[in-house]
């Protein structure tokens, strides 16, 4: 799961708990909407968590030549 898709689970879970005040029978839109929240929130900690293990352990390395040319 990408920071992306954790964001719009965030969105979408704050919208369903927060803004939503329709009733579906057999579910509860406050619920889904907190169960979201939680799963975004989740992805994108663990998706910052790769990220950064990730670029930590494979440093990039430069390599700088200088090559000097006898001008004629």
């Amino acid at each position: 799961m990408g920071i992306g898709v954790s964001i719009f689970l965030l969105a979408l879970g704050a919208i369903l708990a927060f803004a939503v005040n329709a009733s579906v029978s057999g579910l509860d839109i406050n619920t889904i909407g907190v169960i979201l929240m939680v799963c975004g929130a989740l992805g994108l900690l663990l998706t910052m968590l790769l990220l950064n293990r990730g670029t930590a352990r494979t440093g990039i390395v430069t390599e700088e030549r200088v090559v000097d040319r006898d001008v004629y």
